[in-house]
């Protein structure tokens, strides 16, 4: 397999004063599914919209299929599928209508056109409203009638920006298996996403990016050991943080606190809670905790 995508100390600035990106490098390989994280206004956005000729860097270098996004945009726009954040389907039109001409607007012959828009509407479960005006769709089928529009293209990169928001667990599901399907078929799928469940279920590797620097990269187990503890507990009912930091690191979340600690920190808790009637769950740590560790507050302190 070759290289899909490569950035090397890729700096953005919109005003000249502050940077949205800093130095950011990564890799994502063909064949691969490549899971961006961040927080809001962490650069993801901005480094895709880079990749996909869209902007150009301040500075460094992005290579897409092993052409420069500033100098070759041209040849690199007719092997590569984006679907924005931003963006949404006509409401006068329907999805058969946008998969059928985006395709034949990419030289795609009517046949072929024809054969993808019903193979990739069916996949997305949206066939039997091929003929129905996207505006009176829910937000759901419209997000799934772009990404299908974006997959039948069998692109060599597809750059998909945030696109589960929205959809309900059954849809999310579908749009997953789309996704490990064209990865499957030798393509590369960069991802941006907020759902950790998400990155778990469908990447190959992830990079977290915290504001604007890239500070993990690699398969899931591997970034999730940036997370030191064995455990965490989630405990609902506890009044006093204070009581529970001995242990570990704390985070409250909703009505509950999470103790990241380690096995004898687990146990004790358990034992605590029991003790004083609070509700507790003790699990592995996740994708989550680690970003949360790497993309919280101390990171970016760190950073400035």
């Amino acid at each position: 397999m070759g290289v899909a995508v490569e950035s090397e100390g890729v700096w953005k600035t919109y005003d000249g004063v502050n940077w949205v990106l800093k130095g950011a490098t990564l890799r994502v390989e063909e064949g691969e599914v490549f899971a961006l994280l961040g927080r809001n206004g962490a650069g993801k956005t901005t480094f895709v919209r880079i990749a996909c000729t869209l902007l150009k860097p301040s500075r460094g270098t992005v290579k897409v299929l092993g052409r420069d996004v500033v100098t070759e945009a041209g040849s690199i726009r007719r092997r590569i599928a984006v679907v924005p954040q931003e963006g949404r389907p006509s409401n006068l039109s329907t999805p058969w209508a946008h998969v059928y001409y985006y395709l034949i607007a990419r030289g795609m012959s009517r046949q072929e056109a024809a054969r993808r828009s019903r193979e990739y509407l069916e996949a997305m479960e949206l066939w039997d409203v091929r003929n129905v005006v996207c505006g009176n769709l829910s937000a759901g089928m419209r997000q799934r009638v772009y990404v299908a529009m974006a997959m039948a293209t069998e692109a060599d990169v597809v750059f998909l920006d945030e696109p589960t928001i929205g959809l309900d667990p059954i849809s999310r599901t579908t749009m997953w298996s789309q996704i490990r399907r064209a990865s499957e078929g030798g393509r590369a799928v960069l991802v941006t996403t907020h759902n950790m469940e998400e990155a778990e279920t469908i990447s190959d590797k992830v990079s977290i990016i915290n504001s604007g620097r890239i500070v993990a990269t690699g398969k899931v187990e591997d970034v999730m050991r940036a997370v030191e503890y064995e455990y965490r507990v989630d405990i609902e009912g506890a009044a006093d943080p204070a009581e529970l930091s001995v242990y570990g690191m704390v985070r409250r979340i909703g009505d509950r606190f999470r103790v990241l600690t380690m096995e004898s920190g687990a146990r004790e808790l358990a034992d605590l809670a029991i003790r004083k009637s609070w509700r507790v769950n003790v699990s592995k740590p996740s994708l989550e905790d680690a970003f949360v560790i790497l993309a919280g507050g101390q990171i970016e302190e760190g950073a400035r």
